[in-house]
């Protein structure tokens, strides 16, 4: 059994709960069966779990469904985590499969609206009198126009910070797509930024 050595304990709100090595730390304790790191992984990557299936999910009232299905899941797998790609990557793997699994499933049934409406979803899942947080809507209103692919990639690389490599690896394609994708999603935003006079904060 790989025995991982254990971030301290963070307190409330440090940054440090999102490192990608202390989370692969705990989700690995996890496996273990250390309660305390289930706590402290769930914890870490539940908003970032949020906001990508708010990102891809057409039902605003499903998103915290659908981000509890991932945990669900992804702690009903954690005997098979190795530890080979980082927890987080991992974990919107598994998000990623939930969202189109609910997908399929949604298919199948009775449709009451055919709207789908990602941005309300994104919007109810952040915190919400912050600064930025207009400049926050104005990104959500811009990305809506880009291709569904090109939106994925510049969210899992620009807003939730995953490497390329483990972008590639929750999208299921080449590095190289990714950077495309990205490269290509950048071009659109400061084309569409450009012509709108929107406040330069999207950059981030």
């Amino acid at each position: 059994m790989i025995t991982p050595a254990l971030p301290t304990s963070p307190d409330e709100g440090d940054s440090s709960v999102s490192d990608d090595a202390s989370t692969t730390a705990w989700a690995l304790a996890a496996r273990g069966g250390d309660t305390a790191a289930v706590e402290r992984f769930v914890r870490a990557l539940h908003r970032d779990v949020l906001r990508y299936v708010a990102h891809l999910c057409g039902d605003p009232q499903a998103v915290e469904d659908l981000a509890q299905d991932t945990f669900l899941r992804a702690l009903g797998s954690l005997h098979r985590f190795e530890g080979r790609s980082s927890a987080r990557a991992w974990l919107l793997s598994i998000a990623r499969r939930a969202v189109i699994d609910s997908h399929r499933y949604a298919a199948a049934r009775p449709r009451l609206s055919d709207t789908a409406d990602w941005r309300l979803a994104v919007e109810l899942a952040q915190p919400q009198g912050l600064p930025g947080f207009d400049d926050g809507i104005v990104l959500l209103d811009l990305l809506s126009s880009l291709p569904d692919e090109r939106r994925e990639a510049f969210i899992l690389t620009q807003l939730l910070g995953l490497p390329y490599a483990e972008a590639a690896e929750v999208s299921h394609c080449p590095v190289g797509t990714v950077r495309s994708r990205v490269a290509r999603a950048r071009a659109t935003l400061m084309d569409r930024l450009s012509d709108t006079d929107e406040p330069a904060a999207v950059a981030a």
